[in-house]
């Protein structure tokens, strides 16, 4: 297991469609298949920790927290807005910089990122017990079968589970004709913000982004102006723009 960890020093990773992201490479290839291996970024691990605080009540063990993921830096941002990622040695709790956070999913059953999801399921459980009044108690197994379902649901339409949603479902986790008041103070940020905070995160560069804004602002323009001068043109926005640019 030492040679593996040590073969293991960079990644790269980009977002995917689902705003999450997603490694493409790695530089231990023969022990890590990065088909469907997600990383969970900067922004999305600080919420995974403040989800993990309320259950520091209920015994959390944040040395199993630290255990299950290997910390990575971004070293370069690619030209196609991929990003390099070098292994760093800090403490993932405690560093100040924003760090990835790869899990350690080479032991799928008993590995450390197995151990974490098994702590924090009965802790989530054990929380849901003491804060809600069931009729009967909730158990681990009630949990873990609607996690199964939800991840089953993902691979017929044939996705990956992200860990990022994997961990959040359960510390977000509550049976369905319920709620916690906490909840509704937690929000999840929209896809949109997600994404931008990400790319705002890696110093992707958006020049792109803007000028396509002000492409639709411009085409938008354009229409108005088409709609005002030939009012019953009966052709599609695009001609009278190519007719402007003649001109």
């Amino acid at each position: 297991m030492a040679n593996t960890t040590a073969k293991l020093t960079w990644c790269k990773a980009r977002i995917g469609e689902d705003m999450n992201w997603w490694t493409t490479e790695i530089s231990d290839p023969i022990n890590w298949d990065v088909d469907g291996l997600g990383i969970i970024d900067p922004r999305q691990f600080q919420h995974l920790l403040d989800l993990l605080e309320p259950l520091s009540e209920y015994g959390l063990q944040t040395e199993l927290v630290e255990d299950a993921f290997y910390a990575f830096g971004i070293d370069e941002i690619q030209e196609d807005k991929s990003v390099l990622l070098k292994r760093v040695p800090d403490n993932i709790l405690d560093s100040d910089d924003p760090l990835f956070a790869l899990p350690d999913v080479l032991d799928e059953e008993k590995g450390p990122y197995a151990d974490l999801l098994d702590h924090i399921t009965r802790l989530r459980v054990k929380m849901l017990n003491d804060l809600i009044e069931f009729a009967q108690k909730l158990t681990v197994e009630e949990l873990e079968e609607e996690m199964r379902e939800s991840q089953n649901g993902d691979f017929m339409e044939g996705r990956s589970t992200h860990y990022f949603s994997e961990i959040s479902s359960i510390l977000e986790y509550v049976p369905e004709g319920f709620e916690l008041d906490e909840d509704e103070e937690k929000t999840p940020e929209s896809e949109d913000e997600v994404l931008q905070k990400d790319l705002a995160d890696v110093n992707a560069d958006t020049d792109e982004t803007l000028e396509a804004d002000d492409t639709m602002k411009w085409d938008e323009e354009e229409e108005e102006q088409g709609e005002e001068v030939y009012e019953e043109h009966t052709s599609p926005p695009e001609d009278s723009t190519e007719e402007k640019s003649d001109k």
